[in-house]
């Protein structure tokens, strides 16, 4: 069991997420590599929320291969290319935390792109778990 840092004394998160997590001793990490919004057949969706929706299913999938799910991310780290993304990113992303308590830490930037110019979201993530 992690602990969720909220400190009375700063701003409140703008979103459903804490300002900080902290990790018990001995537990296990998980850190996924950034994640783009592609199907296992290649094909990419049109628009940010599909897209986050197929990164989750991702990390999904890569935390179950290390024994954890989403309960036990510690901090999301998401990246999109402008902020016209950012509403549909968010409501992926609350959707997928929704049984989520607390939320975990969580951070979104707006680069200039990616790899190839038809991705406009990368997410990554930290678990912990014992």
């Amino acid at each position: 069991m992690t602990d969720a840092l909220r400190p009375q004394t700063i701003h409140p998160p703008f979103a459903r997420y804490v300002h900080g997590v902290a990790v018990p001793a001995g537990h296990r990490l998980i850190a996924t590599s950034g994640q783009l919004g592609i199907r296992a057949d290649g094909t990419i969706p049109e628009g940010v929320e599909a897209q986050t929706e197929l990164c989750f299913v991702a990390i999904d999938a890569i935390l179950a291969e290390g024994g954890m799910g989403r309960e036990d991310v510690v901090r999301v780290n998401a990246f999109v290319t402008g902020r016209e993304h950012l509403p549909g990113y968010m409501a992926a992303r609350d959707t997928w935390l929704e049984k989520v308590d607390p939320p975990p830490a969580s951070t979104l930037m707006i680069v200039s792109g990616f790899a190839r110019s038809e991705f406009v979201v990368e997410v990554e993530v930290l678990a912990a778990a014992p």
